[in-house]
């Protein structure tokens, strides 16, 4: 009678692991195609980066509150948040959700939708280097080789493309490395606070601080979000829903069923189907060295996701 009990457990965990590994998998394709959305965007339509970052923001803000609310309705999560830990959020989400959004979309103006992704996908590292600086977290040898292999990876895809200092490329790459930097610093910060007071909540008042700010941002610049064109908006939507509620909360439960360390090296797709639908959709490549570089960056952050 125990070896059914332990057939029918382990079945169940495979099945878990099965259904954890395919959200995992498919969030990180909806995530990558943020930027092929975007630059779509820019192609059809002549719209600056803030009104797009402010059409995302205020389709997906509706669903994170909502989402949100429902959740802590239903856990009885009523632990109280003092201002100091507020004050933290509000700043981890102007950082991670206004800044480092916004200067991804402008670099997306100069570079490929492969290049960004390429550049984004080294942030493993960032917070590695970052941590270690602010926290003295011990960086073992296997994460030492890891961070040369990425920064490797990204110099070879560098040498790979015909720029010189100071033109569209090399500012495109610096906006998108900042906007790395940007969210490295709010990772580091999301895993300091959610376990204080829990991940819906964290994620809903970061996105409604960001929300602001961005809203502010258009209103100061001069823009609107009204009466622009439908087809935009279709984009927008698109954006908000299926490259940031959908995958946001299909990554979260994959990493529940099969643990941090196997969804980040599935992350690792990313970069890949990003290239492969940049090729089919907007017509874009890698030439042979910025394809070793990108291979060695995903080499380098898949070590990183194995490393304890």
């Amino acid at each position: 009678m125990s070896s059914i009990s332990e057939t029918r457990a382990a079945i169940v965990a495979d099945g878990n692991r099965f259904t954890g590994l395919l959200l995992t998998l498919g969030g990180a394709v909806l995530f990558s195609c943020k930027a092929i959305v975007i630059k779509l965007s820019y192609l059809d339509y002549e719209v600056s980066s803030i009104v797009l970052l402010g059409l995302r923001m205020a389709f997906a803000l509706p669903f994170f509150l909502l989402i949100g609310y429902l959740k802590g309705k239903r856990t009885g999560d009523q632990q109280s948040i003092t201002p100091g830990i507020l004050g933290v959020v509000v700043v981890l989400g102007v950082f991670g959700y206004y800044l480092a959004s916004y200067t991804d979309f402008i670099g997306l103006q100069y570079l490929s939708a492969g290049m960004e992704r390429l550049i984004l996908f080294s942030y493993p590292t960032m917070v590695l280097l970052l941590q270690r600086v602010a926290f003295k977290t011990p960086i073992k040898p296997v994460q030492w080789l890891a961070t040369l292999l990425c920064y490797a990876g990204i110099g070879l895809a560098f040498s790979g493309s015909d720029f010189s200092f100071g033109d569209n490329f090399s500012l495109g790459a610096g906006l998108v490395f900042l906007s790395a930097l940007l969210y490295s610093f709010y990772v580091i910060g999301s895993g300091k606070i959610t376990p204080r007071i829990g991940s819906i909540r964290f994620t809903s008042m970061a996105m409604l601080a960001a929300c602001a700010v961005v809203l502010l941002h258009v209103l100061a610049s001069g823009n609107t979000l009204l009466g622009l064109p439908s087809g935009l908006y279709g984009y927008a939507i698109i954006l908000a829903i299926f490259c940031t509620v959908i995958p946001g909360y299909m990554v979260t439960e994959g990493i529940r069923r099969i643990g941090a360390n196997d969804a980040a090296i599935l992350g690792a797709v990313g970069p890949v189907a990003t290239i492969v639908l940049e090729f089919f959709i907007l017509g874009e490549h890698l030439n042979l060295v910025q394809a070793l570089g990108a291979g060695l960056v995903i080499l380098g952050v898949v070590i990183i996701g194995r490393s304890k």
